[in-house]
């Protein structure tokens, strides 16, 4: 009998380590692979800050894990983890519920190797109102979700006789990544929105605010990254807070530790991310502070050697470091890599290497204005570039995803698809 390895969660370094998997220990049948998700398709979690401001169409851009199971000799089951049984090696899947139904009833799936890559989740940091008043940007639904009110909000005011003179305010908690991204592309959608006619919120009208309690935005990058980044966004009127730490949010507003009240009708909270709660009660696993599972060297849990776990879900602290590495998708796609090539090497009976991280520097995109990048290390030294040659990188980051997803050819036709809707859609989706 073959060894069934079993991975929960089809995110980007879960999907990744699925189909290496299985083009080689599941083509030739040394092993049967089973992806589990909770949900039918993939969407590569950067985007989602796209798909809110309509820049691309979600459903153009998903995966059906399926289709690609199929395609790459592993199989997909739909279901969320409930519970794990180490000793039984078995884990337990909740019913799907569809609108009140019980399509699939619970089921139990046994593994011999488990690998858990469940990402993370918004951390909110128990901040007043942020759950009630806030659209948490982690899930392709809220994404759609705030995709929908940006655009609503818009629809209503074309509704009203006083053409022009409509404001919106928007408040982004966070100058991560994410907040950023966001903010230069409701930018260009607002831009976009009013010359396809929905001109009753004037750009000028829309005020963009970014609140990050740090003292700079993208504060992991170094100093003169984070100044270009900043650059670019109060030359695009993007108003930009920092030091100011977010105490509570409203329905008019978000307020601030200092006693600053900020105006806003849209909020998204975009600061800071967590592990899956129920981490913390799968069957002992020792867990940190944020619910990551904590892992070793080799990505294996420290509670049982025959459990992985990658990504943002997991407390990944490298031989001779004193800190974790942080929740980033460079991070999950390297452990992807890393832990395709272990579990074939120790299926062949050879003992791995430890994980060993290479930061190749951070991208962030600010819409059609541009990006900006940060190279670390190597011969060159630590160098921050932006412009043109900045955003080619970026893009070049999705398409890198999807080639280790489809391989060369595929990605090719992906980009010629994507340059055909290019010319023949609108610029940002406005249904």
């Amino acid at each position: 009998m073959s060894t069934h390895i079993v991975i929960i969660g089809g995110g980007a370094g879960g999907l990744v380590l699925a189909t290496k998997l299985g083009n080689t220990l599941g083509k030739r049948g040394q092993a049967k692979i089973t992806l589990v998700d909770a949900e039918p398709t993939h969407l590569w979690k950067p985007r989602l800050h796209e798909v809110a401001a309509g820049v691309i169409d979600s459903h153009v851009d998903e995966l059906a894990y399926a289709a690609h199971a199929r395609q790459h000799h592993f199989h997909f089951v739909l279901g969320r983890l409930q519970n794990l049984d180490r000793q039984g090696q078995s884990v337990t899947l909740a019913a799907h519920m569809l609108d009140g139904d019980e399509i699939i009833p619970e089921r139990t799936l046994q593994y011999d190797t488990l690998v858990l890559a469940l990402g993370s989740q918004t951390n909110d940091f128990g901040t007043e109102g942020a759950r009630e008043h806030c659209i948490f940007l982690d899930q392709r639904q809220a994404a759609e979700k705030l995709r929908r009110e940006f655009l609503n909000t818009y629809l209503k005011a074309s509704a009203n006789e006083t053409s022009g003179e409509h404001a919106f305010d928007i408040a982004i908690i966070g100058a991560g990544a994410t907040g950023v991204e966001l903010a230069a592309e409701l930018d260009h959608a607002a831009d976009a929105l009013y010359l396809y006619g929905l001109d009753s919120i004037q750009p000028e009208n829309v005020t963009i605010t970014i609140i990050e309690a740090a003292e700079r935005v993208m504060p992991a990058l170094l100093p003169k990254a984070s100044e270009a980044i900043e650059k670019q966004l109060r030359s695009m009127n993007i108003q930009v807070l920092c030091n100011e730490r977010v105490t509570r949010v409203g329905a008019d507003g978000v307020d601030t530790e200092s006693g600053k009240h900020i105006p806003a009708r849209l909020k998204v909270w975009s600061a800071g991310v967590k592990a899956s709660p129920l981490l913390q009660q799968l069957d002992g696993l020792s867990t940190n502070r944020i619910h990551q599972i904590k892992v070793d060297t080799r990505l294996r849990s420290l509670d049982d050697s025959r459990i992985y776990a990658l990504g943002d879900c997991a407390e990944c602290i490298p031989a001779g470091a004193e800190t974790a590495l942080p929740p980033r998708a460079q991070v999950a796609a390297q452990q992807a890599d890393y832990l395709a090539r272990s579990l074939i090497r120790e299926h062949r009976g050879k003992r791995s290497k430890d994980f060993v991280y290479k930061d190749k520097g951070s991208l962030v995109s600010l819409s059609k204005r541009g990006s900006v990048g940060q190279l670390m290390g190597n011969l060159s030294g630590d160098f921050t570039f932006e412009g043109k040659l900045a955003r080619w990188f970026y893009i070049m980051l999705y398409r890198l995803h999807q080639r280790s997803l489809h391989g060369t050819f595929k990605m090719l036709l992906l980009m010629l698809r994507d340059r055909l809707n290019k010319r023949t859609n609108p610029t940002i989706k406005l249904h």
